[in-house]
Formats: C-alpha cells, sequence, structure tokens
C-alpha cells in the first residue's frame, strides 16, 4: 500500500499547489493500531501526512456536507458511494468536490483481529495480503488479509469508485461470487419469537454512546431524533424500549441510502453488529425495486421518490 499512500500524497500536494482546492481530506496514522484517524491537509507539507492502509475504514464522506469551499477527498468505492447520495440530497455540489478515487480490497476488522492474538496489540503492518501483528509482549503472528476482513468488506461487490475526478491506481477486480445477504436470510427464517431474542441479545450491551450514528454519512441531521427535547422522542435512560428505538428508527432512517461501508460498525466500542439492521432494508430495496446506493446520481432511491401515477398495486 505504500504506492497508494505515495500516489495519495502527490496527487493532493498538487491539487494544493495549484489552488485547485483548498483542503485534501484523507486519513493519518491513528494514535492507536488499526483506527486511523480523518486528517486535513490545507499544505502541500500538510499533505505528506496522508496514508493509505487496511485500516482506514472510517467513511470520509461524513465530513463533506454542507461545505462551501472546495474540497479534495480521498474516496474508496463506498465512500464514493456516500458521495453519490450527498450530491443527490443536495448536501454538496458536484463542482465542489474533487475526488481522488482508490480501488480497495478491504479493510482489516479492528473487533476481530485482537481475538486472534495473545496480548495487547502494538502494531500492525501490512505486505501485499499478508497481515503481520505484533504484540506488546514481543509475538508477531502473520494472517491472511481475507482471513482478518471486515464482513462487509468480504461481501463487497463495489470496491472501486463509481465516481471520481482522478484515480490513484487501475481498478481492481470486483467480487462477483458474494453473498451479501446470508445473515439476512437466516435471521428470515427465524420465527417471530426467535427474532425478537435475536435482536434483543444483539443490542443488549449497547451503552448508546451513538458512535454509530456519528460515524455514518448519513446521520446528518441538525438535530437527531434522539436529541430532541421538545417534544421528547426518545427517553435518555438505557430502558431497552429507548435502546430498541434508537437502533431500529436510525436503520430506517438509512432505508434505500445505506451503501453498507461498515463504519457503525467499526467506531462501535462493544463490537455490535449493526449492520444487521440496514442489510434486512438494503436486501429490501435490492429485490422491491432493483436498488442499490450510490451507484447513480441520475434517480433518487425508491423510498424518496413520489409520482402521482403510482399504481400503488402493493396496497391491499
Amino acid at each position: 500500500m505504500t504506492s497508494y499512500t505515495d500516489k495519495i500524497q502527490e496527487a493532493a500536494k498538487r491539487l494544493l499547489e495549484e489552488g485547485k482546492v483548498d483542503m485534501v481530506i484523507g486519513y493519518r496514522k491513528g494514535s492507536v493500531p488499526m483506527m486511523n484517524q480523518p486528517h486535513y491537509a490545507k499544505s502541500a507539507g500538510e499533505a505528506e501526512a496522508l496514508i493509505w492502509d487496511s485500516h482506514c475504514g472510517l467513511n470520509l464522506a461524513n465530513y463533506l456536507t454542507d461545505r462551501e469551499d472546495k474540497v479534495g477527498i480521498v474516496a474508496k468505492g463506498c465512500d464514493s458511494r456516500n458521495i453519490v447520495n450527498h450530491i443527490v440530497e443536495n448536501k454538496i455540489k458536484r463542482e465542489k468536490v474533487y475526488i481522488i478515487g482508490v480501488p480497495c480490497t478491504g479493510m482489516v476488522d479492528r473487533h476481530k483481529l485482537p481475538k486472534m492474538v495473545d496480548g495487547e496489540i502494538s502494531d500492525v503492518e501490512e505486505d501485499g495480503d499478508t497481515i503481520t501483528v505484533k504484540t506488546v509482549n514481543g509475538d508477531t503472528k502473520n494472517f491472511n488479509k481475507a482471513d482478518v476482513l471486515q464482513q462487509n468488506c468480504a461481501d463487497c461487490s463495489h470496491r472501486n469508485p463509481v465516481i471520481y475526478d482522478e484515480m490513484i491506481a487501475e481498478p481492481v477486480e470486483e467480487q462477483t461470487d458474494t453473498d451479501m445477504f446470508a445473515s439476512v436470510r437466516e435471521i428470515e427464517a427465524m420465527s417471530p419469537e426467535e427474532k425478537w431474542d435475536y435482536f434483543d441479545d444483539l443490542i443488549s450491551t449497547c451503552i448508546r454512546c451513538y458512535a454509530c450514528r456519528n460515524a455514518c454519512p448519513l446521520c446528518y441531521c441538525p438535530v437527531c431524533f434522539v436529541d430532541e427535547s421538545d417534544p421528547q422522542w426518545v427517553g435518555k435512560s438505557q430502558d431497552p424500549i429507548d435502546v430498541r428505538t434508537f437502533h431500529w428508527l436510525r436503520a430506517y432512517h438509512c432505508a434505500g441510502r445505506c451503501t453498507d461501508c461498515g463504519a457503525c460498525e467499526r467506531v462501535c466500542p462493544m463490537g455490535i453488529k449493526i449492520r444487521e439492521f440496514t442489510k434486512k432494508l438494503n436486501k429490501d430495496c435490492y429485490e422491491l425495486y432493483g436498488w442499490e446506493a450510490g451507484l447513480t446520481a441520475e434517480e433518487r432511491p425508491p423510498l424518496d421518490t413520489y409520482r402521482p401515477n403510482d399504481p400503488e398495486d402493493f396496497i391491499k
């Protein structure tokens, strides 16, 4: 990934030096392993901190909404699809963003990897498809990257940016043999009681830190429904009803818009599989409308479309 880093830095420096953008949003090394941070480069010197590796899981489209300056942004496949979402939803103007496209082969699961080694991880290195993990007690262990990917990356069929102004490398081969809805079908086969127990257990450890909401590029409301105080829609306690209400309503707000970028699961401190909520809605949109979010800026999502002549055949 060193060549990716070099090319991203070169592109960012060129854009800043030529005055084509006011800043470039990318990634810098995090303070702890596997947790790279967003980086705002406003000069060629600051662009030298930009990096790329398999820990760039945060969706940078989250930092684009309602900006008036001209911004360059590093975007992998799912990021680019959220940029398309923002264009469709009028949260950004296409002419105000310069997209540096990065072909992506997946992000390492920061929750999975620590469970596969003994001791605290001190460093993670990457060489092609090999992930080398070092621990504080001096142990070193190698993994095949495919075995430690985030599940959404393992299932991804849109690894290349769908919209860009320049690409820093040739497109990677798209995966065509993945089944992104396998877990959804397993849940659909459950009885109502089993489904209730499954989701109740799924969110039982939720501490309502709202990290999932804050990392999601779709959650850009000035005041979230859980923060509304007049009227108050959701209580502030750990009451199970309030916890369920948050997760269910947030998922429905993402219906037809979620690109399954995995940012929500990546930041969850409790390791909750939050995507199980949104994946069901993604599956319904795909099967009912043939719709995948963020693939085109020429069409609005099915649930965001009203037609006076809709036959409404689905209404019984």
